[in-house]
């Protein structure tokens, strides 16, 4: 196979809990992910040179080649697993960049899944899960997909029945919002209440959409929306145009809203487009769904 086409798809996190901070500096996690319906295009293409050239359609997105993610995770893949041959890489973008949606991570994912199939390395997902860990803590997720609980760093990932079709509105504000300045000013220990989690998963388990969104939490809001108040006034437009809850996802500062209706959606869409228009605020809208 010399050439592949993939959709990189983004997550939005239904629940987050940050449970402590881990002596080597990570922080320990508990939250429900789940892949949503907003994907990047990749395009990848055998070279006969050992190089990686990766291009995109937004010139701003790349920044210091080295350290994108696209191509540690192609490099790692070469190196690990002896390919000679190196790849070209085209990515178009869609997914916010810098939103809490793992945008990233899940071209970094893409990247590692397409050289396993075009390179005949005959990996598992867990392999490459594995693998994948070591760029980030999301990418894993990434390259499973769907729904899931995600312990430890967010690498312990079980799997979860998906939740009822809804609709979702996404918004991600002009603000750029890193996911280390979060954690450095989160205080896990001192943190006064924690999303049900279990309660979460139970409510998946039975399929009951109220159940989810009435448990939707997520603690880094505690940090993110104290210091960027918009995130707190889309949150409020979204239900107050008919969201069942919306939230932050991530670290930030996209923010979700499930409606039962694509109608309603659509409405709260152009209202929130609208209504920040006003204030001179240009956010990225999007409706779209669950993805399982």
């Amino acid at each position: 196979m010399d050439k592949l086409l993939l959709k990189a798809r983004a997550k939005i996190n239904l629940a987050l809990d940050v449970c402590r901070r881990l002596e080597n500096g990570y922080h320990e996690v508990k939250m429900v992910m789940q892949t949503v319906d907003i994907y990047d295009e990749l395009e990848f293409k055998k070279r006969n040179d050992p190089d990686i050239i990766l291009s995109v359609n937004s010139r701003d997105y790349l920044g210091d080649l080295e350290n994108n993610l696209i191509f540690r995770a192609a490099k790692l893949m070469r190196q690990r697993y002896g390919i000679q041959q190196g790849i070209e890489i085209k990515l178009k973008k869609n997914i916010p960049v810098a939103a809490g949606m793992a945008g990233g991570s899940t071209d970094a994912a893409a990247a590692m899944t397409a050289m396993n199939e075009m390179f005949g390395l005959g990996l598992t997902r867990q392999q490459l899960m594995d693998s994948a860990l070591e760029l980030g803590a999301d990418i894993p997720f990434c390259i499973l997909g769907g729904t899931a609980l995600a312990e430890g760093i967010g690498e312990k990932l079980t799997p979860l029945p998906p939740p009822p079709e809804a609709y979702l509105l996404i918004v991600k504000p002009p603000i750029m919002v890193p996911t280390k300045w979060v954690y450095d000013r989160l205080h896990a220990n001192e943190l006064q209440s924690h999303p049900d989690i279990d309660g979460m998963v139970d409510a998946l388990k039975q399929g009951d959409l109220n159940g989810i969104a009435s448990r939707m939490e997520n603690v880094m809001e505690n940090v993110t929306e104290k210091a960027y108040p918009i995130i707190t006034d889309i949150k409020k437009m979204m239900r107050g145009n008919g969201a069942v809850n919306a939230m932050m996802s991530g670290s930030g500062p996209s923010i979700f809203g499930i409606f039962l209706e694509e109608s309603a959606a659509r409405a709260a869409a152009v209202y929130i487009d609208q209504t920040l228009g006003t204030k001179g605020v240009k956010a990225q809208v999007n409706v779209t769904g669950f993805y399982n």
